[in-house]
């Protein structure tokens, strides 16, 4: 086994780029897609028609932007309905005196927020002035902040352990996202090496000398295992220590790690063995690996990917589990008897798609 594993890993000390090159994508992909997608504010055009339009828009666009995660920008009619049409925007809405219309040509989830933010300011606003009974409700909300500066009860919303409640970070779940994803093809283009050896003619070689059998797999499938945790823990480290990311307790986070690095090599075993030559590994395995994050909600918040089918192959891969387990651990402080079923899953994945995986492989060449 040993002399199997120092002979992968010449091969990578001679050329090291390629594990560089999925480090450094790792990073520049969290920080590219974590804080630019998710880090600022959703920008959403307004606009009104007719004769009294402007002061139409100037007073919609105060009351919209007051305590919103939503910034509504005043724009003209034309650019908006342009930027809807031509999919540069989601939404975007018409303003009336006393009534809205969404202006859209798809049905994101985020439409349904905007939706909502916006369907309350209205309502709020018909509640003031059937009050008042004029259209200027500007001095009753005066005096009903005032009144809210010393309310005569308040509630306090807190977590079931009695902390604070956490809300979702998408920056830390695309960290974690992207670094098991790259991970992935590391380690299928090292589990690849075992049908690189045995089109080139080295693997029967081996079979003549001491070597045997298991200690050629165990020493090809330790590498990969090796070098794809390597490359997941200099990430995490880099994060954790360099960039100052909340990613959670570090020794949990690398246990998740781990267990997913196995059942990672044994998803590669299988494709190894389902292929059997390097040429058609390289062909399947670089198709199907991508899809895995778009079914597993990878890139999207949690609730939006609830398609059965897509639930179902996603829970065929590791991904899935090793993702929730470390966002639980990293925003809820989940330990290790919460994080059990998802890893105890992975290792499962783990020893099913081994045994399938040398079965095929061994199959044609006994």
């Amino acid at each position: 086994m040993y002399p199997v594993f120092y002979a992968q890993f010449l091969k990578d000390k001679r050329k090291p780029l390629l594990i560089l090159l999925f480090i450094g994508l790792s990073i520049l992909a969290t920080l590219i897609f974590g804080n630019s997608a998710w880090g600022s504010k959703t920008s959403v055009p307004i606009f009104a028609s007719g004769p009294n339009s402007e002061e139409i828009e100037q007073k919609w666009v105060k009351l919209l932007n007051k305590d919103s995660d939503t910034e509504y920008v005043i724009s003209e009619e034309k650019t908006a309905r342009e930027q809807v049409r031509e999919g540069k925007r989601d939404v975007a809405i018409l303003l009336m005196e006393k009534d809205y219309r969404l202006i859209t040509a798809s049905d994101m989830p985020n439409i349904q927020l905007v939706e909502h933010e916006v369907h309350k300011v209205f309502t709020e606003e018909a509640q003031l002035q059937a009050i008042t009974g004029s259209a200027d409700t500007a001095e009753l909300r005066e005096e009903i902040d005032r009144y809210l500066e010393n309310p005569p009860l308040t509630v306090q919303t807190k977590s079931v352990n009695g902390g604070e409640l956490t809300s979702h970070n998408m920056g830390t779940q695309l960290l974690f996202g992207f670094t098991l994803f790259i991970a992935m093809f590391t380690i299928g283009f090292k589990v690849n090496g075992i049908n690189a050896d045995k089109v080139s003619g080295v693997w029967n070689r081996l079979n003549l000398s001491p070597v045997s059998k298991t200690n050629m797999y165990s020493g090809h499938l330790l590498y990969s295992f090796f070098i794809g945790f390597f490359q997941m823990a200099v990430v995490f480290l880099i994060f954790d220590y360099m960039m100052n990311y909340e990613i959670g307790p570090l020794h949990i986070i690398l246990t998740i790690a781990a267990v997913f690095t196995l059942s990672s090599v044994s998803l590669a075993m299988l494709v190894a063995g389902f292929t059997k030559t390097p040429e058609k590994f390289n062909m399947v395995y670089p198709s199907v690996i991508p899809l895995i994050p778009i079914i597993s909600g990878v890139y999207v918040p949690p609730g939006v990917m609830d398609n059965p089918v897509f639930t179902f192959i996603a829970d065929l891969f590791p991904l899935g589990y090793a993702l929730e387990a470390m966002m639980d651990t990293a925003l809820f402080g989940a330990g290790w008897s919460e994080i059990m079923l998802p890893v105890s899953l992975m290792l499962l994945i783990a020893v099913i798609y081994m045994g399938i995986g040398i079965n095929l492989g061994e199959r044609e060449r006994c």
